[in-house]
């Protein structure tokens, strides 16, 4: 049976709340080395173009059914025809990400600045964490939780007896990791580069794969049902403004 435990006080004010606090500092701190460290590199027109049409066909697939089928087949033809269209991608002209990056020494070196500026002050964040507050019992869940969430919330408390509500000091670090997004865009701004996930899934990647995705849209859009939402519309808000005006 899990035990419960009576938390000092000292431990909110001398681990959980500085914590919270130094996590806090410390991603507004590289959010502002980040933008020092960022390059003034001209991006590729070729590249914003591309993304552009991505986003233009995106943008009529989700509206396909407020236009005519007649609109809809035009501009369809427009963006997937196999001669022009814009989403079409020959075979002999897809490149490579990797090594369209490896050929731009500017946008390695980019990759490598923001990778740098989030591997070393977590590094170093990390170690003080466990080297100052490992093994505390820093706070508790308010709402009961199964046991598939002891290793997230207990990570460096090897006691099964505890509660799994119960949350360590190093786990509340990783807590604070990933989940304060949404308090950095609060402060710095929706556009802020204090995003963890995002930069982690940017590492294990190279860039953006221009010919994917314009192949993507291309399918995605080819198998669009056309169904026409607004029959008859004109009639119909002629009919409710005489009803208004009458």
């Amino acid at each position: 049976m899990a035990e419960d435990l009576v938390l000092d006080t000292a431990i909110r004010d001398w681990v959980l709340i500085p914590l919270s606090v130094v996590m806090v500092l410390i991603g507004i701190l590289r959010y502002f080395v980040s933008k020092l460290m960022r390059s003034n590199q001209v991006p590729d027109a070729k590249i914003v173009k591309e993304g552009q049409v991505v986003i233009r066909a995106r943008n009529l697939r989700a509206a396909a059914n407020f236009i005519p089928f007649k609109s809809f087949r035009a501009r369809r033809v427009y963006f997937s025809n196999e001669e022009n269209g814009l989403l079409f991608v020959p075979k002999g002209q897809a490149q490579n990400p990797q090594a369209q990056m490896f050929s731009d020494p500017n946008m390695a070196m980019d990759m490598m600045k923001k990778n740098l500026s989030m591997i070393i002050p977590q590094t170093l964040t990390f170690a003080w964490v466990n080297f100052f507050f490992s093994g505390f019992v820093a706070a508790k869940i308010p709402f009961p939780l199964t046991q598939r969430f002891r290793s997230m919330l207990q990570n460096g408390i090897d006691l099964s007896t505890v509660d799994v509500s119960y949350v360590s000091s190093r786990s509340w670090y990783f807590l604070n990791l990933f989940g304060l997004r949404g308090l950095f865009s609060l402060i710095l701004g929706e556009e802020n580069a204090t995003d963890d996930t995002q930069r982690m899934m940017q590492m294990s990647g190279f860039g953006f794969d221009a010919s994917k995705s314009l192949s993507a849209e291309k399918d995605g859009l080819d198998i669009v049902q056309h169904e026409w939402a607004l029959p008859k519309f004109e009639q119909r808000a002629e009919a409710v403004l005489r009803r208004l005006v009458g």
